[in-house]
């Protein structure tokens, strides 16, 4: 534009008064205006000029479905534009994960995903309908749920000593509870590392798990906080060990696995970010990214969210990118090991 501009004023000048040259020189300029105004609005634009959309791919009601809604609350509060949070359920995250993949990539449509979605599943089926690094763009790491080791507190073992112990003299005699992927994976990462033979009893969610143990179904199970915590509070059931790096904020006292195990390298949690279809602009992906770490630095958010068992994270994009690359290629090893299948 601008080229094709100077072209026709140069080339026309020698037919022109001062007055016409001055005249074309003007609307040149604002076309010149125009093209940058338009240009300008492309990368940086008024978004979000309308709702935004949030898909959780679990049913409403469950700790990331809580924190998502209060991040998106904030959001709407900031922005003037309500964020919505759709849930939708079903195929292990598969069918959320697949609607935000294919939606256009403006910034209007995201997804909330749980680490499954991202490093998990392209492991555990022989084919998923998106691609976890070519299909998103990562926008921020959110929010970390420490897992924990649960016994029944009347006759589950004293430690995780005790129970490595009782799993060595009576191997295959005891079991453990696990509700999702990352808590199932996180066993038999345990078991590897230790040498036990531990029979797995897979659960559908927190709930039947929690049950599972309570009717002294399993021996112990690895779950997150949340479901735990009120039965730990009765006496019914007792906290062996958080299987992160450290405490979760409800339970700071908890001693970590590695330290109670001696498996020094264990550090495992469930966590979520939020990404967004590939392709979507930069200063989205970077306005958003800004607006979550904001939003997670807050008192009242955090308070709120340890209350349900989460934890904030923060990462750029990049760094979320990274992130999710690494994991995927440590729980792909594992699942490879254990030869975990999903069909």
């Amino acid at each position: 534009m601008r080229n094709a501009c100077t072209k026709a004023v140069r080339d026309h000048a020698q037919g022109f008064d001062l007055a016409q040259r001055a005249l074309a020189g003007l609307a040149c300029a604002i076309a010149l205006l125009g093209g940058s105004a338009a240009s300008l609005a492309q990368t940086q634009g008024p978004w979000p000029a309308r709702p935004i959309r949030v898909i959780v791919p679990f049913p409403a009601g469950g700790p990331s479905d809580v924190g998502m809604r209060l991040v998106a609350q904030k959001m709407t509060d900031t922005w003037g534009q309500q964020v919505i949070v759709d849930n939708r359920p079903g195929a292990n995250t598969i069918i959320g994960a697949e609607a935000v993949a294919r939606a256009p990539a403006d910034g209007y449509t995201l997804l909330f995903a749980i680490d499954s979605t991202l490093t998990m599943n392209q492991h555990l089926y022989a084919k998923i309908p998106y691609d976890p690094i070519r299909d998103f763009a990562p926008v921020s790491l959110a929010l970390w749920s420490p897992l924990i080791m649960v016994v029944d507190a009347a006759t589950g073992p004293a430690s995780v000593k005790d129970l490595i112990a009782r799993a060595r003299a009576n191997p295959g005699k005891l079991s453990y509870g696990a509700g999702t992927l990352t808590t199932q994976l996180a066993g038999e990462q345990f078991k590897r590392l230790a040498a036990l033979d531990i029979v797995t009893v897979p659960y559908k969610g927190s709930p039947p798990t929690v049950q599972g143990l309570l009717s002294a179904d399993v021996t112990f199970i690895i779950d997150g906080v949340t479901s735990s915590v009120p039965h730990i509070k009765t006496g019914k059931l007792r906290a062996l060990a958080t299987m992160g790096s450290k405490a979760p904020s409800a339970m700071p006292m908890l001693p970590t696995f590695a330290a109670e195990s001696g498996l020094r390298d264990f550090n495992i949690g469930v966590w979520l970010g939020l990404v967004a279809p590939a392709g979507t602009p930069g200063d989205i992906i970077n306005r958003l990214n800004q607006e979550v770490s904001r939003i997670l630095a807050l008192g009242d958010v955090r308070e709120r969210l340890n209350a349900v068992g989460l934890e904030p994270m923060q990462a750029t994009p990049a760094e979320f990118g990274a992130y999710i690359a690494s994991e995927s290629a440590r729980w792909g090893e594992l699942i490879r090991q254990t030869g975990i299948r999903l069909e």
